[in-house]
């Protein structure tokens, strides 16, 4: 097991709210999480998922009233939204009797749906939370490639093999296809949404074209639009959004795309060993996708992330526009030669960035002309996370 960032990030959060909402995907930690805290303190735990535990909230008042003192954490609980009602008065009672952080966690894997379940009854009273997979500073810079390679989900990168590893990331997408998604009430075939999410996987960081990905797969592009919108709201796609602040150039509008976790992406393109991913032209958008969420994650809460690009060849792969104000230009390169492109200087002028970032595949931290460092990911990681 390895220490999750996550974990003293809901601490922190329950010390100071009433109730902490846990997102993420599927089998990402945060049930795992959630038992490690029940353990530590007076707690009760309901899989919202199991017909036994959705019968004890049947009637949710006459339960939660003697759960009064104690953290109730609720998994799955977009799979009763007539519960957060509830959870509104039962917290204002709470409150009432001196009982006012730590009330309630509530794991959630539809991001969409459950926000907007919540976000109208416990507003106020609610911190949201994603929780992501592993990321790199939690395994160890020496584990960098297995991470790329299999991805951060625990099972798959634990596995005993990159062929075990394999098979249980196209066990993961069989059940998200055949089981999870129809749970959430869209009829969309599994082999049409299959072929969706891998067409994505072989574009791996490139501009959206609905229309391209509407011809290949015989639909319209308002059905590509859902099918993306279902995938991004499942925190397994990530739509990353142009920087719009410079309305003086004629930016790029379509946003990009990106499969979020690189497991994924190998898994959809039946890509099992290093040896086969670095053969393959989707490296260098799996290398970019893979380094983009590290650094998102590593970023300060409530940093703004984005894209640059124009039609006269300026380019940032990853803009970061951090809570005090800072803007941080950064480009990804899979090289070991810590070099950018005229792009990039015109980028960085545009938005006049405050730092500037090249993260590369070398392994020292090298300072560059204008202000410019490169450095590997770890090390940016480790600067995002000391901001």
């Amino acid at each position: 097991m390895y220490p999750r960032i996550t974990n003293q990030i809901v601490l922190s959060a329950l010390e100071e709210q009433a109730a902490v909402v846990l997102l993420g995907p599927r089998q990402v930690g945060k049930t795992t999480l959630a038992l490690e805290l029940a353990d530590s303190r007076p707690s009760v735990y309901l899989d919202l998922e199991r017909d036994a535990d959705r019968q004890i909230l049947a009637e949710p008042d006459l339960y939660l009233d003697e759960q009064a003192g104690m953290l109730v954490i609720l998994d799955e609980v977009q799979q009763m939204p007539g519960l957060f009602k509830s959870l509104r008065g039962q917290i204002d009672m709470r409150r009432r009797k001196g009982f006012r952080t730590g009330l309630f966690l509530l794991l959630g894997s539809a991001t969409n749906e459950l926000l907007h379940q919540s976000a109208e009854s416990l507003a106020g009273r609610v911190r949201y939370i994603e929780m992501r997979p592993l990321q790199l500073d939690e395994v160890g810079r020496d584990r960098l490639n297995d991470l790329w390679l299999r991805g951060g989900f625990p099972d798959s990168f634990q596995a005993a093999s990159d062929r075990a590893s394999l098979s249980w990331r196209e066990d993961f997408l069989r059940t998200y296809l055949e089981r999870d998604i129809p749970a959430l009430g869209p009829r969309i075939p599994a082999t049409t949404l299959r072929r969706f999410w891998t067409m994505l996987a072989h574009a791996q960081g490139g501009l959206l074209n609905a229309a391209a990905l509407a011809e290949g797969l015989g639909v319209s592009g308002q059905t590509i639009g859902r099918y993306l919108d279902l995938l991004v709201d499942l925190m397994l796609v990530r739509r990353l959004a142009p920087w719009h602040e410079n309305v003086g150039k004629r930016l790029v509008k379509s946003p990009k795309v990106y499969v979020r976790d690189s497991g994924l992406v190998h898994a959809l393109l039946g890509l099992g060993s290093l040896e086969s991913l670095l053969g393959h032209p989707v490296v260098g958008g799996s290398w970019e996708g893979f380094c983009l969420e590290t650094l998102i994650a590593a970023a300060p809460s409530g940093t703004e992330p984005f894209f640059y690009r124009t039609s006269v060849g300026a380019e940032l792969d990853l803009v970061l526009h951090l809570p005090e104000g800072e803007t941080w230009a950064i480009e990804i390169k899979r090289t070991t030669a810590p070099k950018v492109s005229r792009g990039f200087h015109l980028a960085v002028e545009d938005i006049k960035a405050d730092r500037k970032l090249l993260v590369y595949a070398g392994e020292r931290d090298v300072p560059a002309a204008d202000g410019l460092r490169a450095m590997p990911l770890d090390a940016a990681v480790a600067l995002l996370r000391n901001i």
